[in-house]
């Protein structure tokens, strides 16, 4: 069978062999990866590091390679939201699984391991400031993996309806379609070992109004955190909003990949209490990361 060549419109490959937003080679990608939003975190996760072999910035995508504790490892940053993991994923998964110089698929697949380290929203009394979440189960608003064939096959289908149901969406008042995808679970266990929530996660389209946050535009639904933080699913409660885990997990499910999204809780929304000084004390988490990763 003749192998699919994927053309130059669909995957962008610069002058100097590079893929077209990372601006990374091949063979500069670790089998090991973390992704952060701030490309300034990027410094701050590769301080630990014993060497450093590589590093390239392009826009807001920053990357480090080098080795911590003899693994090697990758870390980049991708910026907020899902459309970016869009990006950064199908990006890092051809630089893994595609032939640069035939543009065809490699004959054996690599399997990589993804972490994300970013920060969220707290929305039960039992996440306060400074808890660490460990994204078990995503629920996408975003609407990223609807694009993609297959999502019926990864996703938690009965929780999606389950929870538009508890949501009262209804035609255009309904957000993108939500997606609801497991993390990988070995690595679920790994990361989050004994100390850390295993939680429910939403990753939301904005960081505003998505997330029930109201300034000048009134919500479209004033009632919409009050309903999410009262959703209760075989017994598991909605632990937090971020921007991402969503898309990361869906993707790396599809691609053939172990992703798992861990933030540290910096604002309350049920508390309405907010961290902006957590910069100092998220480090612990990235150790934490580095040493189960």
């Amino acid at each position: 069978m003749e192998k699919k060549r994927f053309a130059e419109s669909e995957l962008i490959i610069n002058e100097d062999g590079s893929v077209f937003h990372l601006h990374v080679k091949p063979e500069y990608l670790a089998d090991k990866i973390i992704v952060v939003g701030d490309p300034g975190r990027v410094a701050t996760v590769a301080a630990h590091f014993d060497t450093k072999e590589y590093e390239v910035q392009s826009r807001e995508f920053h990357t480090v390679t080098g080795t911590y504790k003899d693994k090697r490892i990758t870390v980049i940053s991708t910026g907020i939201g899902c459309d970016n993991i869009d990006i950064v994923m199908n990006e890092i998964d051809a630089l893994a699984n595609i032939d640069f110089n035939t543009r065809t698929e490699n004959d054996s697949h690599r399997s990589l391991e993804i972490v994300r380290i970013g920060t969220c929203g707290g929305l039960q009394p039992f996440t306060p400031e400074g808890t660490f979440i460990c994204s078990e189960t995503s629920i996408g608003f975003d609407g990223l993996l609807n694009f993609y064939s297959g999502r019926d096959s990864v996703c938690d289908l009965r929780l999606e309806r389950a929870l538009i149901s508890h949501l009262g969406w209804t035609g255009n008042q309904c957000q993108p379609y939500p997606y609801v995808i497991d993390a990988d679970k070995q690595l679920v266990e790994r990361i989050a070992a004994n100390d850390m929530v295993k939680g429910i996660t939403i990753a939301c389209g904005g960081f505003f109004g998505p997330q029930g946050r109201e300034l000048r535009i009134p919500l479209a639904d004033p009632r919409q955190n009050e309903k999410i933080e009262s959703f209760e699913y075989q017994g598991r409660r909605i632990t937090n909003f971020e921007m991402e885990s969503s898309a990361l997990a869906g993707l790396a499910k599809l691609m053939g990949h172990k992703a798992v999204t861990t933030c540290m809780v910096i604002a309350n929304r049920r508390a309405g209490k907010a961290n902006t000084g957590y910069k100092n004390t998220i480090d612990n988490l990235i150790e934490t990361v580095l040493d189960r990763i």
